[in-house]
C-alpha cells in the first residue's frame, strides 16, 4: 500500500511540539495525555494524527510535554484544539467547554496499586510511611483514584512522580520506590512489552478509556471531520492497519479503534469527582 508505506515513513519525522505556540498555518494542536514515554508516544500517536489529518483534510499537530502534568498545562491554558485525555471531568474543569467524540474500543480499565510479583508486600496496610511512585499530579486513574484510596483507608503514604506510567514503574522495578500506581491497561501493556510481573494489591472500579475531546473553539466542520476521520479509521484498510501497527507497539490489543462516544459514557469519573479529598478534586 503506497499510501501506508508513505504514511509509516513520514511518521518517524513528524513534528511533535514540545513548547511554544504553533502558526495559524500549522492547524490545530492535538494533545493526548502522557500516557507512555516521549518515544513511545510518538510511535502510538504520529501514524494515527497523519493519516487523520490525511482522510479529514484538517492538518493536527501533536503538542506534547515532557510529563502528563505538563501536556495537561497546555490544555487548560487552551493551547490546543483536541485532546485524548480523562483530565477534564471534574466539575470546574467541565466548564471549559471541551466535547466528547470518541474514545478506543478497549474494555474499562481500572486504578490499580502494584508491587512486584516477587515483592514481600501482599497487603496495603504494608505501604504505610513507604513511597509509593504515581505518573504525576494529574493522573487521573494512574494517581487521583488510588491514592484516593488510600487517603480514605487511612494509608499514610511518601508520593513521588514519576511523569507518566513507564516512569513510575521504572522507579518500581529500580527498587526506589516501594510500589506504584498503575492503569490496569497500561500495566498489561508494559508486562508485554518489558516481560515484568506485578502483584496487584488493589483494583477500583471500572472507568472507560480516555476520551478524544475537541473545544469549543474549533469550527463544527473542522471539528467534524477529525472525528469522522478517528472515528472511521478501523473501516479503511490503511487505517486499520496503522492502528493495528501502533497498538502493537505500545502492547494494545491490534482492535483498539476509536468509537463515537459522548459524556454519559464518562459518568464514574464525575460521580468520583463527587466523593473525593479534597485536594484531589
Amino acid at each position: 500500500m503506497p499510501y501506508l508505506r508513505q504514511v509509516l515513513a513520514f511518521a518517524a519525522l513528524l513534528f511533535m511540539s514540545l513548547a511554544g505556540a504553533q502558526t495559524p498555518e500549522a492547524g490545530y494542536r492535538f494533545s493526548p495525555v502522557n500516557q507512555y514515554d516521549i518515544q513511545l508516544m510518538a510511535a502510538y500517536w504520529n501514524p494515527i494524527v497523519q493519516y487523520v489529518s490525511h482522510r479529514s483534510g484538517v492538518k493536527l499537530s501533536l503538542k506534547i510535554a515532557r510529563t502528563s502534568a505538563d501536556t495537561t498545562a497546555y490544555v487548560l491554558a487552551q493551547e490546543v484544539e483536541f485532546v485524548f485525555s480523562n483530565h477534564l471531568f471534574s466539575p470546574e474543569r467541565e466548564q471549559l467547554g471541551w466535547k466528547v467524540f470518541g474514545r478506543r474500543q478497549l474494555p474499562p480499565i481500572t486504578g490499580q496499586i502494584v508491587v512486584p510479583a516477587d515483592s514481600p508486600i501482599t497487603d496495603l496496610r504494608q505501604l504505610q510511611g513507604q513511597e509509593v511512585a504515581f505518573a504525576g499530579p494529574e493522573a487521573f486513574v494512574i494517581y487521583k483514584v488510588p491514592y484516593a484510596h488510600l487517603l480514605n483507608s487511612g494509608i499514610d503514604i511518601k508520593v513521588v512522580f514519576g511523569g507518566n506510567q513507564n516512569g513510575a514503574l521504572a522507579q518500581l522495578f529500580a527498587g526506589k520506590v516501594k510500589a506504584a500506581g498503575g492503569n490496569s491497561q497500561l500495566l498489561e501493556g508494559y508486562s508485554k512489552r518489558e516481560g515484568k510481573k506485578f502483584r496487584v494489591l488493589w483494583s477500583s472500579e471500572p472507568f472507560n478509556d480516555l476520551a478524544l475531546m475537541v473545544s469549543s473553539k474549533v469550527p463544527e466542520k473542522d471539528a467534524q471531520a477529525v472525528a469522522d476521520a478517528f472515528l472511521n479509521m478501523h473501516k479503511d484498510p490503511a487505517g486499520r492497519e496503522i492502528l493495528h501497527q501502533t497498538s502493537q507497539k505500545v502492547g494494545l490489543p491490534v482492535d483498539a479503534y476509536f468509537i463515537p462516544a459522548t459524556l454519559a459514557d464518562y459518568a464514574a469519573y464525575r460521580r468520583f469527582y463527587q466523593s473525593a479529598p479534597p485536594q484531589l478534586r
